[in-house]
């Protein structure tokens, strides 16, 4: 931890030195909710959300905040080890072109709907028709998974410190999640204004209580866009491994790494039963497995948790911005961006200057990131970049 603030009503703990204002303010606000729990913690790639900063994490005592968890419910990576110590430019580029033939990319789907047996089945006593966003939004999810999405979305062939071939993806819940969180964050807030909350609306913390049929909804649907997530991840990392196995067919694959980082979670800490708001943060359980990932052309990480009960067993998600997209479009020069991968023989997805939203001069330094959470997390495996796809 790098500093501690007292201002509010809650103690705002932070895992980095720098901090936006606008995203100061965010953690502000949370650190004086009435139903916060202890404290507010702050991840070392934290910047400016909506609500919530993303690198945000806090417990609540009986209320959920769908703009906590944010747009793309669940969230998270994959990663998955190869049994290949190398691979020439060549089947690099023939393993890509197969991926993109496999893998929908940016607002593409599926032109079929896929296998019904790899959709989530709902939870928390709900059914299927129980769920209105998820049951109106079925057919079209169904087309949904296994697609990348676009933003910050990628899949990466990366060179191992471990000395193998690693294949990487970062994606969410595509449209079913952003549905699933509109609904419910409108719902809060109407049903917020409606009970004269004193939480102000410009804060866009509405927020419901989870023993209401609302909130119990809410839990179920996002639980459900979660699960999506984590389908969609793996059905991708499938076809991947196809395309692979296409180019070299003697390859074989670990079993795969899968964790989210947008969700809230029922969770015990410091002797309470509260609910955890994880919005751009990896849990990080002692022992635990986990990845943070770079920026387009800098390494990822595979990590283990400490168990850090003051960031409520949680860290970083990523590198995490320092500039918005259109910032980063305006003020990056793309052919010092792509200089930059070339020089380090990635095949990269820096075209043109809309693209440059994604390059590496608008994320922080990811090896600052890790060197702040060093009591949080401990690193077992750096990943290189050798490919990259972008939504």
């Amino acid at each position: 931890m790098k500093q501690i603030i007292n201002s509010e009503k809650k103690p705002i703990k932070l895992w980095l030195d720098d901090i936006e204002p606008q995203a100061l303010a965010q953690a502000q606000n949370l650190a004086n909710l009435p139903f916060l729990f202890s404290h507010v913690a702050v991840m070392p790639d934290a910047h400016l959300g909506y609500g919530m900063p993303i690198g945000g994490v806090m417990a609540t005592l009986g209320m959920v905040i769908p703009n906590a968890v944010g747009v793309d419910i669940g969230c998270g990576m994959c990663a998955v080890k190869t049994s290949l110590n190398s691979l020439s430019t060549t089947a690099l580029q023939d393993t890509l072109n197969e991926i993109r033939k496999r893998v929908p990319v940016g607002f593409r789907h599926h032109q079929r709907r896929q296998d019904p047996t790899l959709m989530p089945t709902p939870t928390e006593g709900f059914r299927l028709k129980d769920l209105p966003v998820v049951s109106r939004e079925y057919r079209n999810a169904q087309t949904q998974l296994g697609t990348l999405g676009g933003g910050n979305h990628f899949i990466e062939i990366q060179k191992g410190s471990d000395g193998f071939l690693w294949f990487m993806l970062h994606s969410g819940s595509r449209n079913l999640g952003f549905k699933v969180a509109n609904h419910y964050n409108r719902l809060a807030t109407d049903l917020n204004r409606r009970q004269g909350s004193t939480i102000p609306t410009k804060w866009q913390l509405a927020c419901l209580d989870i023993n209401s049929e609302m909130g119990r909804k809410y839990l179920a649907e996002m639980t459900y866009c979660v699960e999506f997530a984590y389908a969609n991840r793996l059905l991708m990392m499938a076809h991947i491994q196809e395309a692979l196995n296409l180019i070299l067919p003697a390859v074989n694959f670990a079993e795969p790494i899968n964790i989210a980082h947008n969700y809230a979670a029922r969770e015990k800490h410091f002797g309470k039963n509260v609910i955890v708001h994880r919005k751009g943060a990896t849990r990080a359980q002692n022992g635990e497995v986990g990845i943070v990932p770079g920026s387009q052309g800098t390494p990822s990480y595979i990590v283990k948790g400490l168990g850090n009960p003051e960031s409520f067993l949680s860290c970083a998600h990523g590198a995490g911005r320092i500039m918005g997209r259109k910032q980063a479009q305006r003020r990056l020069d793309l052919k010092f961006e792509q200089k930059r991968l070339e020089d380090q023989g990635i095949l990269h997805s820096l075209h043109r200057n809309k693209d440059l939203d994604e390059a590496a001069g608008a994320y922080k330094n990811i090896d600052q990131v890790l060197n702040n959470q060093k009591d949080l997390v401990e690193v077992v495996v750096e990943l290189k970049p050798l490919a990259v796809i972008k939504g």
